[in-house]
């Protein structure tokens, strides 16, 4: 069963890599969903390591960071590449050295399956994105072409909506008027 809207997130424990607070090494660990129960979550996956698309979309999040970190919401980002694979594009790549959030490593491929992502003859996962609210149920899912980037601050933008817990009308902002 993949990951459907108003159900409760496939839950997942994978390897991840991540940078230290210094960005000049990082570490390995073991990273489950349940390790953030009472936190929203965002959770998004590339394609692969190495490649072109991908640093743009995991440079803007870190740049957001503190955003989401505002309304208190960890961001994760994974793909099917190896944890290893991740330190390694992460250590020769400027802006990725700067990164401050996990890469998970989903080289069995079950976490994109489960979260219905994988692109079933590239063995990689398409530009999933989803929203976790913190009792682990799935509040948003866009997934976009291998081509196309995403859109930091319509992410963000939904999930203050989604944070209102009220009916919020198209191109709503924060702040705005919700509808009654």
């Amino acid at each position: 069963m993949t990951a459907q809207i108003g159900q409760p997130a496939p839950e997942f424990e994978v390897q991840a890599y991540h940078r230290d607070k210094d960005n000049t090494d990082g570490q390995f660990s073991t990273i489950k969903l349940s390790d953030y129960s009472g936190k929203w979550v965002c959770l998004f996956f590339y394609p692969l390591d190495f490649t072109f698309v991908c640093p743009t979309e995991i440079v803007a999040f870190n740049d957001a960071l503190g955003e989401f970190e505002d309304r208190e919401c960890v961001v994760l980002t994974g793909s099917t590449d190896s944890a290893y694979s991740h330190k390694g594009w992460c250590d020769s790549h400027g802006d990725l050295a700067k990164l401050k959030y996990p890469m998970l490593a989903d080289t069995n491929h079950n976490l994109s399956r489960a979260y219905g992502v994988l692109h079933p003859e590239k063995g990689i996962a398409y530009r999933g994105i989803f929203l976790i609210d913190p009792h682990g149920v799935l509040r948003y899912v866009a997934v976009h072409d291998l081509s196309v980037g995403r859109n930091v601050e319509e992410i963000l933008r939904v999930l203050d909506a989604l944070q209102t817990d009220k009916l919020c009308p198209c191109n709503w902002k924060k702040g705005e008027e919700t509808i009654n």
